[in-house]
């Protein structure tokens, strides 16, 4: 008995599902991409009165690089370090006897000191109860403007930097003109974060942190 042919528009039923994975991958590797650009912001920079750099989430060393690279470019005059955060443990420990080996800022300075910042440009902010980028500059900004300057250039991770300069332009936008300068040897990739582990952490703590900013903001806390 002869086979029965088979119409043209069921063998395409066969190539839908391939078509529908396919597309599927098309648009999410566009949305990832277009997740991975939302929270990143760089600025042109003027020359500015300092680079400040953030010390609150990952990513610290390149953040200092970025900083002494400002200052060898002659784009700001001094750099600004935060540091000596302490939680109730740490206090207690301190309380029973117990020392640091050397200063908070020690690593931080003779880091800066090596990538050619002299000393005397460093400006070190103990900042013992900051634990996010709000608490953070809520410290730092008050000293920047008790210094009488008014142009800052503010130096973080990649991942960090949209939200960092929303928060310092809200809270310090008329007081002081803010750049924001990412890192440049972050290892952050906008365009490929969702192929490296340590990436996706990154996006996934940057983007729960605007929700937990923006509940707070609601709940006047």
């Amino acid at each position: 008995m002869p086979q029965e042919k088979v119409p043209f528009y069921r063998k395409l039923w066969i190539l839908l599902p391939l078509g529908m994975i396919i597309f599927v991958i098309l648009i999410s590797g566009s949305l990832f991409r277009i997740m991975g650009d939302m929270i990143v912001a760089s600025d042109r920079p003027s020359p500015s009165d300092a680079a400040v750099v953030l010390n609150s989430g990952l990513e610290y060393y390149p953040r200092l690089i970025q900083a002494a690279d400002l200052y060898g470019r002659g784009l700001v005059t001094n750099v600004v370090i935060n540091g000596n955060r302490k939680t109730d443990s740490l206090r207690d420990l301190e309380r029973r006897g117990f020392k640091r080996c050397c200063p908070w800022y020690s690593d931080a300075v003779s880091i800066l000191t090596m990538l050619g910042v002299p000393e005397a440009k460093i400006i070190r902010i103990s900042n013992e109860d900051a634990y996010d980028t709000v608490s953070e500059a809520e410290v730092v900004g008050r000293e920047l403007i008790n210094r009488k300057w008014t142009t800052v250039i503010i130096t973080t991770s990649k991942f960090h930097s949209r939200r960092a300069k929303f928060i310092w332009q809200k809270m310090y936008g008329n007081h002081l003109s803010i750049f924001m300068v990412s890192a440049n040897t972050d290892p952050y990739d906008p365009n490929n974060w969702w192929t490296d582990g340590r990436q996706i952490r990154w996006v996934l703590t940057e983007y729960g942190a605007w929700i937990f900013y923006w509940w707070k903001e609601i709940k006047g806390i």
